[in-house]
């Protein structure tokens, strides 16, 4: 489910939308790297800056889901879309999808705004991130047949560790790491209506895109699983 087989270009076509997003990733950040003072004055004006959307502003409630400042920052959240986000893009259809990604992210964003001061202020993909874990969580609970016990047990765990560590970095939205996933799990029912197997029990292959089971995978897999795992870790110290 989170194993990701496919070489640059299969992963370009099966999953456009989460490409486009690590696309924007990746664009909007070397553009802020840039010692331009028009640029910085526009960031200030994408950022999540809760005064500003008081003010009307509201183009900030989507806006912060897809800036990040530092690499790291960049890294982690670019590598959990690439690693999280494909199996639901897969699932719902890039039509569904869409909505679905920025719905969570900007419940996140109305949260933080609702419940942090005026003058604080937030970038980055954290809540809506979290909410493809809702999503997940959702199916493990009422949508059974469409996860299997490993991968339920990975979701399990890492919402678990995810919402603990939360709240022991002081750089992290924790309203936004809350809201995200409670925004998922609430929004899934809307876009998860059917019952029946998911596609987490087979991949494509990067050279003919034919469906293989998992257990053909072997250590390869159990290689990937474990590279998610530390990812997420990441995530969780990295996000804000």
């Amino acid at each position: 489910m989170f194993t990701r087989t496919e070489n640059f270009q299969t992963f370009l076509k099966l999953y456009p939308v989460v490409s486009f997003l690590v696309g924007i990733h990746i664009f909007f950040w070397l553009l802020f790297q840039l010692s331009i003072p028009t640029l910085q004055i526009l960031l200030s004006l994408l950022d999540g800056y809760n005064a500003g959307i008081a003010n009307g502003e509201y183009w900030r409630l989507v806006t912060p889901i897809f800036l990040h400042i530092s690499f790291g920052h960049l890294f982690f959240n670019t590598i959990s879309l690439i690693l999280f986000a494909p199996a639901l893009e897969q699932l719902l259809g890039k039509g569904k999808f869409i909505p679905f990604y920025l719905g969570a992210g900007m419940i996140a964003n109305i949260a933080t705004f609702l419940l942090e001061p005026q003058q604080y202020s937030h970038i980055g993909a954290s809540g809506a991130i979290f909410g493809l874990f809702g999503a997940y969580l959702f199916m493990v609970f009422f949508r059974k047949g469409m996860i299997d016990q490993a991968n339920s047990q990975v979701i399990i765990s890492i919402l678990v560790i995810g919402l603990i560590m939360t709240f022991f970095n002081a750089n992290i939205n924790i309203v936004a790491h809350i809201f995200g996933f409670i925004g998922g799990f609430a929004l899934a029912p809307l876009f998860i209506k059917k019952r029946g197997q998911f596609v987490h029990q087979t991949f494509y292959s990067p050279s003919n895109v034919k469906k293989i089971s998992l257990r053909k995978i072997g250590i390869k897999h159990i290689l990937w699983m474990l590279f998610g795992f530390l990812i997420m870790m990441g995530i969780l110290f990295r996000l804000t």
